[in-house]
């Protein structure tokens, strides 16, 4: 139990030597990687998101250009967890039961750790609980884009989640910070059911160009990188607004920071 607990398809382009994103080459590149070993294991690798359809027909929604176009520019992250949580609100009071308990393949000490609930001064809302879920993913790129986060919207959920996922996005050229999962809980007469290897959240990758696609590669973990995410973590502790900090951020970055894992 817990108590009171406190982000026909078409082929893909090749890219130019370096990723540079410029207008000859119409193609952007961004880097994933695990900020952490510990447990990495279980952190699957974000895939393009694919709706199969069964249909030939060139009619058909599912060889429409503009929805493929869609689908193929969104990158799904799985759930790397089971969780089954209840939410009572009583008063000030808030009481959230793990109700997989014993069945649970996760000790409620490590969920406590994964599944941390914000103070309820900090809630949008006085009825509306937020939690969240750290995650290991950290985006980068030589180009200048923005990682979009959002909710799995084209995949069908059976049990629809009780609230909705706050969403958010930043520059990850200056930016490559860990993605957090927050959800706001709406209806608190319902449970919260995440299941390991469903999609959790979509990322989608925004540049200068609208039409240019982006191409996800795995990104090599390099002193410099890893010096440069040191230096932006943490920093939402001491700092209300981090936009404030792009233009210090943009002057102190490397000149490169992405290269491809081998």
């Amino acid at each position: 139990m817990l108590r009171n607990l406190f982000s026909k398809a078409a082929p893909a382009t090749e890219p130019n030597s370096g990723g540079s994103g410029s207008p000859e080459s119409r193609t952007f590149t961004a880097g994933w990687l695990l900020n952490t070993d510990l447990t990495s294991i279980i952190w699957d690798s974000p895939r393009p998101v694919r709706i199969e359809s069964q249909s030939s027909d060139p009619r058909s929604v599912g060889q429409c250009p503009s929805v493929l176009d869609f689908d193929r520019r969104h990158f799904v992250i799985n759930c790397p967890i089971d969780v089954h949580l209840r939410l009572k609100l009583t008063g000030g009071d808030m009481e959230v039961t793990n109700l997989l308990a014993e069945k649970s393949p996760i000790r409620s000490e490590a969920l406590q750790k994964w599944i941390v609930f914000q103070p309820r001064h900090e809630w949008r809302h006085p009825q509306r609980p937020v939690l969240q879920m750290l995650t290991s993913y950290v985006f980068v790129s030589d180009d200048p884009l923005y990682v979009n986060q959002l909710p799995p919207i084209l995949h069908y959920w059976g049990d629809t989640r009780p609230g909705i996922q706050i969403s958010g996005r930043f520059p990850i050229d200056i930016w490559p910070r860990a993605l957090m999962w927050a959800f706001e809980w709406h209806d608190t007469t319902k449970d919260l059911i995440l299941r390991r290897g469903e999609p959790l959240f979509y990322v989608r990758f925004e540049g200068p160009d609208p039409a240019a696609p982006t191409r996800l590669i795995e990104a090599r973990k390099t002193p410099e990188l890893e010096s440069y995410i040191s230096s932006i973590t943490g920093v939402s502790e001491v700092v209300g607004q981090t936009y404030s900090l792009f233009k210090t951020a943009r002057e102190r970055r490397p000149a490169k920071l992405l290269f491809p894992k081998e």
